[in-house]
């Protein structure tokens, strides 16, 4: 019925949890019960837990309905297409990111400067991507001025990516310090859903600036070797080739697992600052309170570096993704 396995607070569910006071289950017959919950005790023929056993246990867990689906458990999907909670969520930051900027372009369309605190803190943020971020790692370095001043900058063309990428990233990661809610990005499939969208992006500009056959003859640095020697070229270009095009899809996997490890980790960390108040009345109810104290206070103080991790972690990915892209859109 519940699983208390503390890796289930960081793995993608079919339910939210809240505290049971705020959603108790009233479930009048077992009947009332969900198939997916009765059928493992059915299944190995093992008594049923009672009603009230039932209501207790799944008090506090709003179950997310599945129109698309059944579950055959809290945390994996029996047939179809689940609804799970870092979907939900996921939503909701995009669906915050979206209204949120489609706000401040129309009070920033006119071209008068943003005005208010929240205008000024998004163009903040938006400036600082664009000009420390994609600019810098993008832009052709060997780009001049043309006759009316204006310099052509190669990543701008990058930047509304760079951007969504930055500001979804930060949501998914925010939200893993609200109660009851969770980080997305604590999740591989979503981690590795926008390592995707780099390599994408860098593949898609990569062939729009040198062609197919262009991009994937960039991945081999120039080599400069005497003509008698070229067999020998064709055959250390062939190597060099298989190792770049290794390291380009290691790379985006490693940028998908940077950004799953840190968000993980800070979490686990607090779990286990946490644990140590149960273990603690466990064990004496003396070293109860002392314990008690000290784990909330680390707690407190862990969760400020997590909320600093949060941002950063967001500036690294959508740092690490502007040089792949650059690397990609540009000659050796």
């Amino acid at each position: 019925m519940s699983d208390h396995n503390p890796i289930y607070h960081l793995k993608d569910s079919y339910f939210f949890e809240v505290p049971k006071a705020l959603w108790r289950r009233d479930w009048q017959t077992l009947e009332d019960v969900p198939e997916f919950l009765r059928a493992p005790y059915e299944r190995d023929h093992h008594p049923m837990p009672s009603l009230t056993e039932f209501n207790e246990a799944m008090s506090g867990k709003v179950l997310i309905p599945q129109p698309f689906g059944q579950l055959d458990s809290l945390y994996a999907m029996k047939t179809g297409v689940g609804v799970s909670k870092y979907m939900l969520l996921e939503l909701a930051v995009g669906g915050a990111i979206l209204l949120l900027f489609t706000w401040l372009a129309k009070r920033i369309a006119s071209g008068a400067p943003a005005k208010g605190r929240l205008a000024n803190l998004l163009e903040v943020m938006l400036l600082f991507v664009r000009d420390q971020i994609a600019r810098p790692a993008i832009d052709d370095k060997h780009a001049h001025a043309d006759e009316h001043g204006h310099v052509h900058h190669d990543g701008d063309k990058f930047v509304p990516l760079l951007w969504t990428l930055f500001f979804f990233i930060l949501g998914c990661n925010l939200l893993g310090m609200v109660p009851w809610a969770g980080s997305p990005t604590a999740s591989f499939s979503v981690t590795l859903a926008l390592a995707a969208a780099t390599f994408l992006g860098g593949f898609v500009g990569g062939v729009k600036a040198m062609g197919l056959a262009g991009y994937f003859k960039n991945l081999v640095p120039p080599i400069d070797m005497p003509s008698y020697l070229f067999p020998l070229k064709i055959v250390i270009s062939l190597g060099l080739f298989g190792i770049e095009l290794l390291g380009l899809v290691i790379k985006h996997l490693i940028l998908a697992v940077r950004l799953l490890a840190n968000m993980v980790a800070g979490h686990l960390v607090l779990l286990g600052i946490m644990a140590l108040i149960p273990a603690a009345a466990a064990l004496s109810t003396g070293m109860w309170g002392t314990v008690t104290g000290i784990s909330v206070v680390s707690a407190t103080l862990f969760s400020v570096l997590e909320l600093f991790v949060a941002f950063l972690q967001a500036y690294i990915f959508t740092f690490l993704s502007a040089l792949f892209i650059g690397a990609s859109v540009h000659h050796h």
